[in-house]
């Protein structure tokens, strides 16, 4: 049965993409469940992926997020001859890119996450069985340490929708990713076995998902809890989430350039100042703010980070202050004389290129910590950080974020919670195709 299935997705994939686009399909967009995981150091956010089909249902797994990677890997195991009980119970076997094929090529000199932490590799590994497999180097996003990866030939499986709910069709996304050793995944959250590349790399998981008459546009809404997922999209929408369901969120969205950097496969935009109660703190000209889905925190240059803080406590005066905790260089106290303390604080507005502002309302801008204490969630990245401004996912949670890579723009909604809804609202009850 698992046989036909995969030959049945193999002949769905070789249709002409004209033909396709002539008769347009019932869904408007791809999308996949987001979760939001605090079982690690830092929170981060995963996206669930269908990766098999086993006994006439599809296995689930979960992949970090990482808008910067240049290829996907996740724990699985490459197999030269499968055949009908071969794999081992409770793993994913697919089948391995050989040495010689031009994918093994292509990927191990186009794709590198250009550090010097994580060397190309460009031999390659005999197998036990004596096959040329293809390795390459894959980086952990968390802690940095490098693993020797195999390239294989992998089938992902995302839900189709019409903005609203999910439609009863999938979408078979046919990638190459990366099988790498269970060690390389220690510091991951629970139950989180692999790193999703949704970044501008053209091995990126993003080019398996390019299919008219879909746009070549992605969009990421992270949840601010644990109990209920966000939502990741592929296509130009409309997006709905509850409960206004007649209102396309693209209607909250401003947008601004994506911005390229010669040594990242990452998202960058312009920033021409921040402002807090019409302040404006300059920034050095043509500063760029990188977009991370890693970095739990937005993150400044120290010269930067100095000029922010020092205007924040002047706006924030009337709250009364707390011990610093790591990382944040700011708190406050949420209790006075046994009364809790609203910490309602001024928007922290990053100016955009074309007038443009992103407003970071107070529940992207101050974190809770404990009972009693709330910090400022902006970190310090000290005074030769390599990106001026690294904007971290506790900006993005409950923001609806739009990545054009066909026109190269984004597009921001600001905080959610201010139209009345949140990114854990869509509709995930089976609507009809």
């Amino acid at each position: 049965m698992l046989h036909l299935f995969q030959l049945f997705l193999l002949l769905l994939a070789l249709i002409p993409r004209e033909a396709i686009a002539q008769y347009p399909p019932p869904y408007t967009s791809f999308f996949a469940p987001l979760h939001k995981h605090t079982d690690a150091v830092n929170p981060l956010y995963s996206v669930q992926i269908m990766t098999a089909y086993v006994n006439m249902q599809f296995v689930h797994s979960y992949f970090l997020i990482d808008i910067d990677a240049p290829v996907t890997w996740h724990d699985c195991i490459v197999q030269w001859n499968m055949y009908p009980g071969s794999c081992p119970d409770n793993t994913l076997c697919t089948s391995p890119v050989s040495c010689d094929e031009y994918q093994c090529t292509e990927v191990q000199t186009s794709y590198s996450y250009k550090s010097p932490y994580c060397p190309r590799v460009k031999d390659t590994t005999p197998s036990p069985e004596g096959y040329c497999t293809c390795s390459i180097n894959v980086m952990n996003p968390i802690n940095w340490p490098c693993s020797q990866a195999l390239l294989n030939y992998d089938n992902f499986f995302v839900n189709t929708s019409n903005g609203r709910n999910p439609l009863p069709g999938f979408y078979a996304a046919f990638s190459n990713a990366a099988c790498a050793p269970s060690s390389a995944f220690e510091s991951f959250p629970a139950n989180v076995t692999g790193v999703m590349a949704l970044s501008l790399s053209p091995s990126a998981f993003l080019v398996s998902l390019d299919q008219p008459p879909l746009k070549r546009t992605f969009s990421l809404c992270l949840p601010s809890t644990s109990s209920a997922p966000g939502i990741l999209f592929y296509g130009n929408g409309p997006f709905h989430l509850l409960p206004q369901s007649n209102i396309d969120v693209k209607n909250f969205l401003s947008y601004t350039p994506l911005l390229k950097h010669p040594d990242s496969f990452g998202y960058f935009i312009g920033v021409n100042s921040i402002v807090i109660k019409t302040r404006s703190i300059d920034i050095p000209g043509n500063t760029t703010a990188k977009l991370s889905t890693i970095e739990p925190y937005t993150t400044l240059r120290t010269d930067i980070y100095n000029r922010v803080v020092r205007r924040f406590s002047m706006v924030t005066k009337r709250f009364p202050p707390a011990n610093p905790i790591a990382p944040f260089g700011l708190c406050f106290s949420t209790f006075t004389n046994g009364t809790k303390v609203d910490l309602k604080v001024p928007d922290i507005d990053f100016n955009l290129p074309d007038g443009k502002k992103w407003a970071i309302s107070t529940a992207n801008s101050m974190k809770q910590i404990t009972s009693d204490v709330a910090c400022l969630a902006f970190v310090d990245g000290g005074a030769t950080s390599e990106h001026a401004i690294v904007i971290g996912t506790y900006q993005f949670e409950d923001n609806f974020l739009l990545f054009d890579l066909e026109n190269s723009i984004f597009g921001f909604s600001s905080s959610l919670l201010r139209k009345k809804t949140s990114c854990a609202n869509f509709n995930f009850t089976m609507g009809s195709g």
